[in-house]
């Protein structure tokens, strides 16, 4: 990631600002149909829409990433300070955490502890949380996190309240998934840029009225 965020430093000054993107394999751009880990065609990828719409995106998107323990959290500010100065955070976690059994109060507390590290370590720049969509019930998804999956975006929510930070929910916003009920399809890719390119633009005029 550092590597990324020194290749775009030139293109800060040129678009919107630099916004980091923190999430797990559908931040990355899996490809369900590769079963090998392979990603979606760049173009397709919801981080290089955003991109396109005039964002100098860094991507942090890690396959089967969860929200950070207490012990995980030094090293995670250490990365959004060296991706400094920032225009916005995006973090785009949980659907890990309710597939490993974790219940949505667990993992509201997760999110407030990561919103507090990322606050401390992003200076001025915004902080948005976007809840995932709903799991959609594929193979890949047992029952019991299906449920908690529709609780989560209230928990996150209270948890962004209490952080400070922006909240967006992507179970709102169509977005479509893959035949295993996790990943975004091609289109749920192109949707999710459309809404998260809105909510940025959002959130940044709201702070700058």
């Amino acid at each position: 990631m550092a590597d990324r965020a020194a290749c775009i430093r030139g293109e800060r000054d040129r678009g919107k600002g630099a916004v980091l993107c923190i999430g797990d394999s559908n931040t990355y751009g899996y490809d369900p149909r590769s079963f090998l880990g392979s990603r979606y065609e760049a173009g397709v990828r919801w981080t290089e829409r955003v991109r396109a719409g005039g964002y100098a995106v860094i991507e942090d998107g890690v396959c089967g990433r969860t929200f950070p323990r207490e012990t995980e959290l030094p090293a995670l500010e250490q990365r959004v300070r060296a991706c400094c100065p920032l225009e916005a955070v995006v973090v785009l976690l949980g659907t890990n955490d309710l597939l490993r059994g974790l219940r949505a109060e667990t993992i509201a507390s997760r999110a407030v502890a990561l919103l507090t590290a990322v606050r401390r370590a992003a200076g001025a720049a915004d902080v948005l949380l976007v809840a995932p969509p709903h799991l959609g019930g594929g193979w890949g998804c047992p029952g019991d996190a299906v449920r908690e999956s529709a609780l989560l975006p209230k928990r996150l929510r209270a948890a962004a309240q209490e952080c400070g930070a922006a909240f967006y929910d992507a179970g709102e916003w169509g977005i479509g998934l893959a035949f295993d009920g996790i990943h975004f399809s091609e289109e749920g890719h192109r949707a999710f840029a459309v809404r998260l390119t809105e909510a940025l633009d959002e959130t940044i005029a709201g702070r700058n009225v």
